[in-house]
């Protein structure tokens, strides 16, 4: 009977080829399992962390304990006293904000109404006390900016500077209306080189249309009276580009014509 290859067909090896390749791959691994190596070799990292572990835990507990105690403290702190305090000191300077208020809205100038704000009545705490008394909260940072402002309004001008500076706030308005009036208190104290650095602060801080080109207008004035007219013509263009229809935009091409006299 005829017989033929298939194509790609291989004659299967005798058994004694096959043991000699058994044989042959042990030989290459002598003897040991490269899985079984890494088994060891895990094993053996183990160990040594538990030793570490063993020998240190006392630290380790030291320091998980550290900081379990910290964020339990944090949160106690928050929940007893931080919270607590932030609502007393709103609670405390209502009567401060309507003394300051009134004195706002009173047709004259009513120094007053606020000294009232500052030092308190009516067995209420001024904004000064909330200022001593709850340091640290919102309140107390507030009060620091009505301080300012009571001062600025009766003629306290260096307390005013020192109250402003330590008020912060994330308000674009709020911080450019401090800036301004910082601006106004080093104005009034012949400091004009401060005062057109935070007017210029005031009008960048806040661009709207209220507060921009109030200060933008001070910042004006304040160059040219320290004879620095490119300066002054500057804040004076970017009214009438930005701000024509506001107040200051009404007059300011009388003003850009004296810069360019």
């Amino acid at each position: 009977m005829a017989t033929y290859n298939k194509r790609g067909y291989k004659a299967p090896k005798p058994k004694q080829e096959e043991v000699d390749e058994v044989e042959q791959m042990e030989e290459e691994f002598d003897g040991k399992s490269t899985t079984a190596e890494v088994f060891d070799s895990l094993d053996e990292g183990a160990s040594k962390t538990e030793e570490w572990v063993e020998k240190n835990q006392k630290m380790v507990f030291i320091v998980v304990g550290a900081i379990a105690l910290i964020t339990v403290g944090y949160m106690l702190y928050n929940k007893f006293v931080v919270t607590p305090n932030e609502e007393e000191a709103a609670n405390e300077m209502f009567q401060a904000e309507q003394y300051f208020k009134e004195a706002v809205d009173s047709p004259v100038a009513n120094d007053s109404l606020y000294n009232l704000s500052l030092n308190g009545g009516e067995g209420k705490l001024g904004f000064l006390g909330i200022i001593d008394n709850y340091s640290g909260t919102d309140a107390a940072n507030l009060a620091h900016y009505f301080s300012g402002m009571a001062f600025v309004n009766t003629g306290k001008y260096k307390e005013a500077v020192t109250h402003l500076e330590e008020f912060s706030t994330e308000d674009a308005v709020l911080k450019a209306m401090a800036a301004g009036a910082t601006g106004d208190a080093f104005a009034q104290l012949d400091q004009k080189e401060d005062a057109l650095e935070f007017y210029v602060k005031a009008a960048n801080a806040s661009k709207d249309e209220l507060t921009s080109p109030r200060f933008l207008f001070k910042a004006g004035q304040i160059a040219l009276a320290l004879d620095k007219k490119a300066e002054a013509l500057k804040y004076f263009k970017e009214i009438k580009d930005n701000y024509a229809t506001s107040s200051e935009g009404v007059t300011i091409e009388a003003y850009i014509a004296m810069t360019e006299e």
